[in-house]
């Protein structure tokens, strides 16, 4: 057994059996309260610290669920097909042709390896220096861009989105389509077919048309500028690659989880918390009220507005349903019951198993804001119906070795979309009264 699982599972074993804990103080917890009008400051000490022990654990197997969903150097389009996020050597020729409209003779494997090469020594060397051979210049020159930037070469460009993926709880769940061109389009239907019951001989009058219409999910530019002194970059030590790729895939993921979760849309993607209440299938997501301004509603009715947005859910989107929160929120849906003093939220059993709330399945989205008045802290349904991630394959660089000196900057671009198709897919529920 790997060092990963047996951590998963470790992990599984302590939120099973600090939830069993959690529940008998908390329990001891609200008979005082009710018996005396407040609880016993020890027993709220005591219960701050299983729920932070709680937390610790579930955060361990929320990243155990996490590494389930990866799909190293694959993710799955709108249409069910896997889409190899690398593109390596063809695809990539076929990206630098797009963007400089010059051919790639050399982007076969061999080619690939070369420009593979060329690219390390062009993130330790200074032009000015003249560091690099004229065969590794001439190699490079094929990326080249318009704005002196170099496309990175396929196998790094494919590990930075892979890292991105692993990082964005957003992308385990939502649709990721790779695209070639600046947006991506497609067609919905707001209402179904009409139709009629005849006879055999009866006339067969037109039925009803179902309105359609288009949708378009433009790319959007984000960039991270990680720097390094030009003394780290000439210690051949240094696996300076993995060192870059980490940087700009944790700046390309925590701004675009943001993004995807409640961006405004204007040149960034568009959150599918930006949307409002309504019933609209594309400009629209239905809210259910909590009852209570910035909390759940007083027990026993806590956890009415959960069942009701979950029940709300049509079938097809209801049997791919997932929670969607942060943890200060789970802390607080931890504590619900029914009205026969049942808990609504369940550990996970097993490994790569996450919680539970109502028996669907609890997702870490951190993104996601704490409840507050009017706060939209909680969603539930099928993202993957609901929301669509565009990604434009190549990750553009520019190295600057003097803005900054004596540090080397590594100004990175990369170009993804983001936006909601499906409003009917979600519910969100709304901490107010």
């Amino acid at each position: 057994m790997s060092n990963d699982n047996q951590t998963a599972i470790d992990a599984i074993n302590v939120v099973g059996k600090s939830f069993e804990a959690f529940k008998e103080t908390n329990d001891l917890r609200l008979k005082e309260i009710e018996a005396k009008g407040q609880a016993d400051p020890l027993l709220d000490a005591k219960l701050a610290k299983i729920e932070l022990d709680l937390g610790k654990a579930q955060d361990a197997a929320d990243a155990a669920v996490l590494q389930s969903k990866r799909r190293d150097r694959f993710v799955t389009d709108a249409a069910g097909n896997e889409v190899d996020l690398e593109a390596k050597a063809a695809r990539f020729g076929a990206e630098l042709e797009a963007a400089t409209g010059r051919k790639p003779e050399f982007m076969n494997a061999e080619g690939a390896t070369a420009y593979d090469m060329a690219m390390k020594s062009l993130l330790r060397a200074n032009f000015d220096k003249d560091m690099l051979s004229d065969v590794e210049r001439k190699t490079l020159s094929s990326g080249q861009d318009s704005a002196g930037g170099y496309y990175v070469y396929p196998d790094m460009s494919g590990r930075v989105v892979a890292k991105v993926f692993e990082t964005s709880a957003m992308r385990a769940y939502a649709s990721t389509q790779s695209i070639g061109t600046n947006e991506l389009c497609g067609y919905y239907d707001n209402e179904e077919v009409g139709f009629g019951w005849v006879s055999e001989m009866e006339a067969r009058p037109a039925s009803g048309t179902p309105a359609s219409g288009k949708w378009s999910i433009p790319v959007h530019e984000m960039y991270a500028m990680p720097d390094a002194s030009q003394t780290v970059l000439d210690d051949a030590l240094v696996d300076l690659e993995s060192w870059l790729n980490g940087k700009i895939a944790d700046k390309f993921a925590r701004a675009e989880n943001a993004s995807f979760v409640s961006g405004n849309g204007v040149g960034k993607p568009k959150g599918f918390l930006a949307y409002p209440n309504g019933t609209d299938l594309t400009n629209s997501i239905a809210q259910v009220d909590t009852g209570a301004n910035g909390a759940f509603a007083a027990a026993p009715n806590g956890g009415d507005a959960l069942i009701t947005a979950l029940y709300d859910l049509k079938a097809q989107y209801k049997a791919s349903a997932n929670w969607f929160m942060n943890r200060t929120t789970s802390a607080l849906t931890r504590k619900l019951k029914d009205s026969d003093g049942a808990y609504l939220w369940a550990p996970g059993i097993a490994a790569g198993q996450p919680a539970s709330l109502l028996g669907y399945p609890v997702a870490s989205f951190e993104d996601m804001p704490n409840p507050a008045t009017g706060s939209l802290s909680i969603a539930v349904g099928d993202m993957r119906s609901a929301y669509q991630i565009v990604d434009r394959i190549g990750v553009r660089m520019l190295r600057d070795p003097y803005t900054a000196k004596p540090r080397v900057q590594f100004y990175a671009t990369k170009r993804t979309g983001g936006d909601m198709i499906n409003g009917e897919a979600l519910r969100v529920i709304n901490f107010k009264a």
